[in-house]
């Protein structure tokens, strides 16, 4: 346990720098080698052992965040990100066809939808920074599944009697579900009080559905990272973080609510929904 604070007090120590200057080049180049390293994670837990499938993908997870933030216009990037995902593909698909059955369709269609499950993730939240309100909002895709994370525990451990999944993660209970997702709602009014402060009604209303949908998305991400170890028979993804894991272990719940956040925050400004 104590292994665990440090770490989290080190970590909170030397991301809250690369918080404050989201606005400059520090931040995609961090988020770049975060996806780096949670590309190396996934595949060496699904046994890749391809030098060119890992090699590609490497330069794909850190070049995608960068280049994120380089290109000035969004949809133009998402535009060429859907053709190199594609490219990807078929590169993967091509290494299964010439290895002489040394890496079978099923290993490539595995590496290709665990790295752009990462891939999309850290470019996702550069792209959410960059938007009308992503000043303020980027910041949820972290507070968010975390606040579900930590809320969860705890209701589940004071409340829990009901198994979620058991079979995919044996410790999680219904009642720490809900409790996680109905704090996390709460977290979201109240970051909307003190930063958004929306001037109408309907700005909260948003927050709190948005909280509740971001704590349901991330326990799902909790439980698709442990269903993949579970797969693989591994405990941890890495050793990156000393108690903790590795980035996919302390990422697991951001990497499937930075998307969706980027996506309402699209609709948001759209709709003016928190003007």
């Amino acid at each position: 346990m104590l292994t665990r604070i440090i770490t989290a007090v080190v970590a909170v120590a030397l991301f809250i720098p690369i918080l404050v200057f989201s606005h400059t080049l520090a931040f995609p180049i961090a988020m770049a080698a975060l996806a780096l390293v949670a590309v190396c994670e996934v595949l060496k837990c699904v046994g890749n052992k391809k030098p060119a499938v890992f090699v590609l993908s490497v330069v794909l997870g850190a070049a995608s965040p960068i280049l994120a933030r380089i290109c000035s216009d969004m949809y133009t990037f998402v535009a060429a990100g859907a053709a190199v995902a594609f490219c990807y593909m078929l590169i993967l698909f091509a290494v299964a066809v010439f290895s002489h059955g040394k890496y079978d369709i099923g290993s490539s269609c595995t590496d290709f939808a665990l790295v752009l499950y990462v891939v999309t993730t850290f470019t996702s939240i550069v792209l959410l920074r960059d938007t009308v309100y992503g000043a303020s909002l980027y910041l949820l895709a972290f507070l968010g599944p975390w606040v579900s994370d930590s809320a969860a525990y705890f209701c589940g451990f004071a409340f829990g009697k009901h198994k979620l999944i058991p079979d995919v993660s044996p410790k999680k209970t219904v009642e720490g579900a809900v409790g996680g997702a109905v704090f996390t709602a709460i977290a979201f009014v109240v970051y909307g009080v003190f930063v958004l402060k929306p001037e109408a009604f309907v700005g909260y209303i948003v927050l709190a559905v948005m909280g509740f949908g971001v704590s349901v998305i991330s326990q799902v991400g909790d439980l698709i990272a442990s269903l993949v170890k579970r797969k693989y028979g591994i405990k941890d993804y890495g050793k990156l973080f000393p108690g903790h894991g590795g980035v996919m272990d302390r990422f697991d719940s951001v990497l499937a609510t930075a998307p969706v956040l980027l996506i309402a925050s699209v609709l948001a400004a759209h709709f003016n929904l928190f003007a």
